[in-house]
């Protein structure tokens, strides 16, 4: 039997240089499934099936398993979410080959210490041991990486807003020449490369993240030499003790995920120079709420995030956590609102949550999206509750009264879409 357009199971195999029994065994495994099957059960695939195989075979060449394939591939139909896939991919890649270039060069002083000493430096080697190690955690920043791209699109691609979250953030920094900056939990440097135009020339901006993979991204996404930027990786908690004299430090949604917030406000402090600011953003505890919704609707064990970020450092609580430590404090809003006109944006937001959503859903892939879909055309609002609180901040050092302001970021997100969130209506928001 001969369809226009698809290829059979052998046919498929071989155009992918496998065997017929690898596509049965990934079919078997919800990884890849065909796109039709006959009454008489042959199986069939398109080119689009065999551009998914594709993604497979590299994440298994680069030692995924399967599960994390499962995952990271289940929703590559929607080609956006393919092409964001594949720029990661190549990240990934980037990764180890800059991984494997360390890991040569350790070998290289290893050796040469060897056959000109004939002895062993074992710091050496505990440090090739070190970088070996380190690949590991490549899966995890891939994966991360993944997962924050697929959040940021949600809100960059279908926002309303047209001044944009980080663009408004930096509007807020009120930057001014020659002046020294500090952004802990850059991420991949997002703030900066959307306002790289508006950014003095003669700024010093340290970048830093727990994270040595997030740093890379914001390396990467940055102007190779652009001297306004360097970059350093420390856990907030613990600043080094180098770090004085700044006029602003930033930290956009990073406080709630700090577990000793009173060490962390005291770095703080001690970094800032007399008349320094600090600007931080955090959420509410309804922070996308009627999302959660959809989801317990369609099966009630599903929860999105298993920690309460909003209870460490939120919305409700974060004026009482700042009052020690800042006073004054004023708030304001970011009002925005997101336009969907089809599920795929929202199902991968779903997807990668912190919760365990994946063990509930990647299974039933198809029953949730055919759920999410089937859902009546309906107006529906995605609450998302950061606030801005403006504050004068107090530190008595050595009789010196140092002042700044905190910014704690809030949003009210609006959105259109022909996904009905049945929960909602329409009265809480008035």
């Amino acid at each position: 039997m001969k369809l226009p357009g698809y290829y059979s199971s052998g046919q498929f195999a071989r155009m992918a240089n496998v065997s017929v029994r690898t596509i049965r065994f990934y079919d078997k495994q919800n990884i890849l499934k065909p796109s039709y099957v006959t009454p008489a059960g042959a199986r069939f695939y398109t080119d689009s099936d065999f551009a998914r195989l594709q993604q497979i075979l590299l994440l298994k060449y680069l030692g995924f398993s399967l599960d994390d394939i499962r995952e990271m591939t289940i929703d590559d139909s929607d080609y956006l979410f393919l092409l964001n896939s594949l720029n990661l991919q190549k990240k990934l890649i980037q990764d180890q080959i800059e991984q494997m270039q360390l890991v040569e060069s350790a070998i290289e002083d290893t050796v040469r210490v060897i056959e000109q000493e004939h002895q062993i430096d074992w710091s050496q080697m505990l440090d090739l041991i070190h970088l070996t190690n380190m690949e590991k955690s490549l899966k995890s920043q891939y994966q991360n990486a993944s997962n924050i791209s697929s959040r940021i699109r949600l809100h960059k691609e279908y926002s309303t807003n047209s001044k944009g979250w980080f663009p408004w953030i930096f509007e807020h920094c009120n930057l001014k020449p020659n002046e020294r900056v500090l952004e802990i939990g850059c991420g991949n440097g997002a703030l900066w490369t959307e306002n790289l135009n508006h950014i003095p020339s003669n700024l010093s901006i340290l970048l830093s993240d727990v994270s040595d993979g997030m740093l890379r991204d914001a390396r990467r996404n940055l102007p190779s030499g652009d001297k306004r930027f360097s970059f350093a990786c420390f856990d907030c908690h613990s600043f080094p003790s180098s770090l004085s004299a700044f006029d602003l430090i930033i930290a956009n949604h990073v406080l709630f995920y700090c577990n000793d917030l009173p060490k962390v406000f005291k770095q703080i402090q001690r970094s800032l120079k007399k008349g320094g600011h600090f600007l931080c953003s955090t959420y509410g505890k309804r922070h996308m709420i009627e999302i959660s919704e959809l989801v317990q609707e369609f099966d009630s064990r599903i929860v999105l995030s298993a920690e309460k970020l909003y209870e460490q450092f939120g919305l409700e609580n974060g004026e009482a956590l700042l009052k020690p430590y800042f006073s004054d404090v004023q708030c304001i809003r970011y009002e925005d609102s997101i336009e969907l006109d089809r599920a795929e944006p929202l199902i991968e937001y779903i997807l990668s949550c912190h919760g365990n959503q994946n063990q509930m859903l990647l299974e039933r892939y198809h029953e949730f999206r055919s759920f999410v879909e089937k859902k009546p055309p309906m107006d529906f609002t995605l609450q998302k509750t950061p606030e801005f609180f403006y504050v004068l901040f107090k530190k008595t050092l050595e009789g010196d009264l140092t002042s700044s302001f905190i910014i704690v970021l809030s949003e009210t997100t609006r959105q259109k879409s022909n996904i009905t969130l049945p929960l909602l209506r329409k009265e809480i928001f008035t």
